[in-house]
């Protein structure tokens, strides 16, 4: 089995060899992981109902967590950027938001009646999919109805939350357009109409961090996946990332992760060969 050949992989979690978790093109897949009457496979920061149930995992391409699927019931679809080119860009927009408002990772809890309607599609996507002779355009309309069936799941999520909870979905999204150009707390909390006090009091009360931790959060991540998945030097990387010069960099990167990035290097390329299908930190 070749990643490299396909835009689109369906398989069930219980059946997923090990030549796809190893596969190198994986990494350009987008990934939904839809565990089944499970437990959770992250601690999540909200309070749910139970933490037994459906739960939709959304990974997007070239990151640095892999979540511990091993043993859970459910399903995984795995699909190139490619599968969707020719649609709006609204709705294209609306998929890169879905699988990027989190950070690493975005989680949907289901329930009953949410969990019926995405089986449904995604029987008539399986049936497709297994079919000796693959139609591409029923494949890509399956898939769409798939992601818009979530993206509706997402909105009401939010729509939900509280006032706050939709600004730090507001300040999440911000924070992935802007994060490489604009690093200070004075930026997002204009563009939300706070002072910067009043969301970093909000962001303090919901996620317990502050907007400046949650910016050096998320430049850390692109320096770690780029440090993994590009060829591109440290310096390379300092610059792509901003910063002025590569021991600046340097100590950026070990205060907020406690290791210099050539250590974080070296122990990433240990792991991977040590492990299989484990939550990198």
């Amino acid at each position: 089995m070749m990643l490299s050949n396909k835009v689109i992989y369906i398989r069930n979690l219980d059946n997923c060899p090990p030549s796809y978790l190893e596969d190198p093109a994986r990494r350009e897949f987008f990934e939904i992981v839809w565990l089944q009457g499970e437990e959770a496979l992250h601690e999540p920061q909200h309070a749910f109902q139970t933490l037994r149930g459906d739960w939709v995992y959304l990974i997007p391409p070239y990151r640095v967590h892999q979540l511990n699927k091993a043993g859970k019931k459910g399903v995984l679809i795995s699909f190139k950027r490619e599968l969707m080119e020719g649609d709006l860009k609204e709705f294209l927009l609306d998929v890169f938001r879905m699988f990027n408002i989190q950070g690493e990772f975005s989680c949907l809890q289901m329930n009953k009646q949410s969990s019926e309607g995405l089986t449904a599609v995604f029987e008539l996507l399986l049936e497709e999919y297994n079919k000796e002779k693959q139609q591409l355009t029923m494949l890509k309309a399956l898939l769409k109805v798939f992601l818009l069936k979530l993206i509706q799941l997402k909105e009401e999520h939010f729509t939900k939350q509280d006032i706050n909870e939709k600004r730090i979905y507001e300040f999440m999204l911000l924070l992935e357009m802007n994060y490489l150009g604009e690093r200070t707390a004075e930026f997002y909390a204009g563009n939300l109409g706070l002072s910067a006090k009043r969301l970093n009091q909000i962001l303090k009360e919901k996620l317990n961090k502050t907007a400046m931790q949650l910016i050096h959060d998320r430049v850390l991540l692109e320096a770690k996946r780029q440090i993994i998945h590009s060829e591109n030097t440290i310096k390379e990387i300092a610059f792509n990332l901003g910063f002025k010069d590569r021991s600046y960099f340097s100590r950026f990167f070990k205060q907020h992760s406690g290791q210099t990035p050539q250590e974080f290097q070296t122990g990433v390329k240990n792991h991977v060969q040590q492990h299989e299908n484990t939550l990198i930190n």
